[in-house]
């Protein structure tokens, strides 16, 4: 008899498959960085796809040198706005928030997200934060931050997604005084990331809702004997009898999509406040004209057209270099059809 190879069906690295709670991804690590203090996350929307030609400048590549075309997504990358600044301490038990500082003048827009802060005294919470920098009982720092969608022509909403993003860099005396610069400032991408570096992308997917187990785990149809009653599509077994019990890891119906999902080592071709020049005559399918700052990502990302997208810099760069890309040609050619 030869020797039977048959992986198992599916992924089980991301179970248990449910939604995600928020449209607006998490991120649980942050990469490392060791120079002057920065910003280590930045968000946008997703507008949707073109191609680029851009010269191959992967080395020992076949086509190194040459003119090659490039599938590329579009997120318009509106600038952000840093609503406070938050501290965390941490212990045996992970971490903890301590404090935080709010900015003097919120827009009125965040009221529909979150209770903005009434009566408040920015110098007393100011000096609390201080004291509990200088006692050295702060960890991290967060600049929480919001999008500002109610600019954009192709999100049809107005209400901001507020968010933690990390403040990375020296210690946490240079980080607490650039965060003091940071509070009630609106940020560009320029500030987390230049072209040619890699990031990585975070996105919650199209959602799929209740699938079979053939569509969400890949197993085979049942054959002809077997599929006697309509009963192709479903499952051989659900396990043994002793014990009376079903393993998480048999593949069964369920949720599919509208996951969290992280694509790594993602290029940033480029960066640029001119939208026109990335507009399609007619605008993007289901998006329409862009208006605000746009960046290239290089291949495809997670999540549907509209839906809020969020990057940092790469934590897994490995060997990869960075480079300057050579752009020859960006295809605005109609999406209509």
């Amino acid at each position: 008899m030869p020797k039977i190879n048959r992986p198992r069906r599916g992924s089980l690295a991301f179970s248990p498959r449910t939604r995600a709670k928020s449209p607006i991804p998490k991120y649980q690590s942050w990469p490392l960085y060791t120079g002057a203090p920065i910003l280590q996350g930045f968000a946008g929307y997703k507008v949707g796809m073109t191609h680029v030609i851009m010269v191959d400048d992967h080395k020992s590549s076949p086509t190194e040198g040459k003119e090659i075309m490039v599938p590329v997504t579009v997120i318009e990358i509106p600038s952000m706005k840093v609503a406070a600044i938050r501290a965390y301490s941490r212990d045996t038990y992970g971490k903890h928030a301590l404090t935080e500082v709010w900015a003097d003048q919120l827009d009125k827009i965040l009221g529909r997200r979150i209770t903005l802060p009434k009566d408040y005294d920015q110098e007393a919470a100011l000096k609390k934060f201080s004291e509990a920098v200088a006692a050295g009982t702060v960890a991290e720092i967060y600049a929480v931050s919001y999008t500002q969608p109610a600019i954009l022509t192709g999100v049809p909403k107005k209400v901001p997604d507020l968010m933690e993003i990390k403040i990375g860099g020296g210690d946490i005396k240079k980080q607490w005084e650039y965060a003091q610069g940071l509070l009630g400032t609106e940020v560009s991408l320029n500030n987390v990331i230049q072209t040619g570096a890699y990031a990585d992308i975070t996105a919650i997917t199209t959602g799929k809702g209740t699938n079979g187990a053939v569509k969400r785990w890949g197993i085979a149809l049942r054959k002809r004997k077997h599929s006697v009653g309509g009963k192709e599509r479903h499952l051989g077994t659900l396990g043994p009898w002793n014990p009376h019990h079903v393993r998480w890891q048999v593949p069964q119906m369920g949720q599919l999509g509208y996951q969290q999902r992280t694509e790594f080592n993602k290029r940033i071709l480029r960066v640029s406040e001119n939208s026109s020049e990335i507009t399609p005559a007619g605008g993007f399918l289901h998006y329409g004209v862009l208006k605000s700052p746009y960046v290239l990502v290089k291949g495809s990302i997670p999540g549907p057209v509209k839906r809020l997208i969020r990057i940092r810099p790469a934590m897994r760069l490995g060997e990869h270099v960075v480079r300057m890309p050579t752009i020859q040609f960006v295809s605005v050619q109609s999406k209509q059809g």
